[in-house]
C-alpha cells in the first residue's frame, strides 16, 4: 500500500524529523533471551496496565514470558553502539534501531544476548519531510435515506443478520477497538463522523506526524464499523470505542511496517483493547530479496504473523482482510491473514453472496481454512475523505465491517473468551458444514451465532 498524502507535523519537530530523516537504514535485531529483565512474573501490575490485566482474568488467560518488557540493559548496550532504537516489542523480542553506518550493525550482532540483526528498510534523507499541511478538499454531502437509519449501509449489515443484534440492543457499547492501519485523512473534520468515540491516536511510523493529514485508506476502513449518522450511515459497531493506530508507511513497502505493526497491537494490549481490526497485509517489497513465498504462508515465518497468531492467547480477536490478490499472480492470501486463531475475511457482492474476484484464496500452507469468513467487499459503503459518502471495494472493507459485527456478538456473549467468539463466528458461517479455500466458512449468521450462545 503506498502514501497517497505526505505527513503532516508541527514545525517545532523540525530538527528532530531532521535527525531520524538523516539515518536511510533501519534493522530489526532478535534477541535471544531476556535474562536481565528487571521485572518478575510474580508482580505482573508492574508492567501491564490494569485492562490488560482485567481481560487476562476475565478469560483465565496467564501472564507469561512473553508479557516481560524486553530488557533496559539490553536496549541500553545497543544504543550505547551509536544507533538509534526506534522501537521494541517484548512479544517477539526484538528491537528496531536506525543508523547510516551498517558497520555498527556487526558491532551488535556480537553482543552477548544478540541472536540476529536483519536490514528491513532503507531510505533516503526525504523519507519523513515537513509538509504543508495538505488536506483532501473537505465536501461533506451525504445524503439521507428516510427508509432505513443505516443509510446506504443496509445491505452490508443486514446480509449476516447484525442489524437484529442491534435491534436487540447489542452496538457495540463497553467494546474497545484498535484499528492499524495507514491513516485517517480529515477524520477530525467530517461531521458525518464526529460522534464516533476516538479514546486516543498513536503514530508507529513517525510520532510527530499528524495522523489525521496521512493517508485515506484509514478512514474509510473506520467509517464501515464506526459511523453512527442515522439515515446517513450507521457501522457494524456504531456504539465501540475506538483506537486510532497507524503502522503503514505509504511512501515505502519494507519489512521494517511488520516492527511498527507489532509495536502498535502491543500498544493496543497495553490500552485495554478487546478487539483490532487490520486491512493491511504484505508480501512484495520494495526490495525483492525480502519478498514472501508462498510456502512462508504458515502463519509463523513473517513477524507480523507471529505477532497476529499471539493476540488470542493475550485475550483479544484480530480481524484482518484477506488481501486483494485473486486475480494477481499470487492469488493468495498475504501476512498477517495466514497467522492462526484470528478471523481472516474475504470479500463478497452482499446482493449475491458471490466472492469478488480479487478477494485472496487460501488455504495457509499448513493446511489450515483460509480466509475464515466472507462479508461485503464490493461497493462498500464508506465515508469518504472528501466528507461524503462513497463506494469502495476490496477485503480492505469487509474486515472492518465484520469486526464491528464480532464486537458486538461479543458484547452480547460476555462470558465467551477471544478463541471461543473466534470459533462461534466459524460456525455460524452459511458454508460451515464443508468450508474451502475460497469463501472459508462462509457468510457468518451473527443473530444465529448469538441465539446458539443463549441456547448452550
Amino acid at each position: 500500500m503506498k502514501r497517497l498524502l505526505i505527513s503532516t507535523c508541527l514545525l517545532a519537530c523540525l530538527a528532530t524529523l531532521n535527525s531520524l530523516a538523516q539515518d536511510s537504514l533501519r534493522y530489526h535485531i532478535d534477541l535471544k533471551d531476556k535474562a536481565a529483565t528487571e521485572f518478575s512474573l510474580k508482580h505482573p501490575e508492574r508492567f501491564l496496565s490494569l485492562k490488560s490485566l482485567q481481560r487476562r482474568q476475565k478469560q483465565n488467560l496467564q501472564v507469561d514470558s512473553t508479557d516481560l518488557p524486553v530488557p533496559a540493559k539490553y536496549i541500553k548496550a545497543i544504543s550505547e553502539t551509536g544507533v538509534k532504537v526506534l522501537l521494541t516489542s517484548k512479544w517477539e523480542n526484538f528491537v528496531t534501531v536506525s543508523c547510516n553506518d551498517s558497520t555498527i550493525i556487526d558491532q551488535i550482532r556480537t553482543l552477548p544476548f544478540v541472536k540476529s540483526a536483519v536490514k528491513v528498510w532503507k531510505g533516503s534523507s526525504s523519507q519523513f519531510p515537513i509538509s504543508q499541511g495538505r488536506r483532501d478538499t473537505i465536501i461533506n454531502e451525504v445524503t439521507v435515506n428516510p427508509d432505513t437509519i443505516y443509510g446506504a449501509s443496509y445491505g452490508q449489515i443486514h446480509v449476516s443478520k447484525a442489524d437484529l443484534l442491534h435491534e436487540a440492543g447489542f452496538k457495540g457499547q463497553g467494546m474497545t477497538i484498535a484499528v492499524v492501519d495507514g491513516g485517517f485523512h480529515n477524520f477530525d473534520r467530517i461531521p458525518a463522523l464526529n460522534n464516533v468515540k476516538v479514546l486516543g491516536t498513536k503514530d508507529f511510523v513517525n510520532p510527530s506526524s499528524d495522523i489525521y493529514a496521512e493517508a485515506t485508506h484509514g478512514l474509510s476502513v473506520l467509517s464501515c464499523m464506526a459511523a453512527n449518522k442515522p439515515g446517513v450511515m450507521i457501522g457494524s459497531a456504531p456504539e465501540a470505542s475506538y483506537w486510532l493506530l497507524r503502522s503503514e508507511d505509504s511512501d515505502s513497502e519494507y519489512p521494517i511496517e511488520q516492527d511498527y505493526w507489532a509495536a502498535a497491537v502491543e500498544f493496543a494490549d497495553s490500552v485495554g483493547v478487546d478487539l483490532i481490526n487490520t486491512s493491511l497485509g504484505y508480501n512484495e517489497f520494495d526490495d525483492s530479496s525480502m519478498d514472501f513465498k508462498l510456502r512462508d504462508l504458515d502463519g509463523q515465518r513473517s513477524v507480523i504473523s507471529r505477532v497476529a497468531g499471539r493476540l488470542a492467547d493475550k485475550g483479544m480477536i484480530l480481524v484482518c482482510s484477506a488481501g486483494n490478490s485473486g486475480n494477481s499472480v499470487w492469488k493468495k492470501i498475504t501476512p498477517p491473514a495466514d497467522a492462526d486463531n484470528v478471523i481472516t475475511v474475504g470479500a463478497i457482492a452482499w446482493q449475491t453472496g458471490v466472492i469478488a474476484s480479487f478477494s485472496s484464496v487460501g488455504n495457509t500452507q499448513d493446511g489450515r481454512i483460509k480466509p475464515d469468513v466472507v462479508a461485503a467487499g464490493v461497493r462498500t459503503d464508506v465515508i469518504n475523505s472528501h466528507g461524503s459518502q462513497g463506494k469502495a471495494n476490496g477485503t480492505s472493507f469487509a474486515s472492518p465491517t465484520m469486526c464491528g459485527m464480532i464486537a458486538c456478538l461479543w458484547q452480547a456473549c460476555p462470558t465467551l473468551t477471544a478463541k471461543e467468539i473466534i470459533e462461534l463466528v466459524r460456525q455460524s458461517g452459511d458454508r460451515a458444514a464443508y468450508p474451502d479455500n475460497i469463501y472459508g466458512y462462509g457468510i457468518p449468521d451473527i443473530w444465529q451465532a448469538y441465539q446458539s450462545y443463549l441456547n448452550r
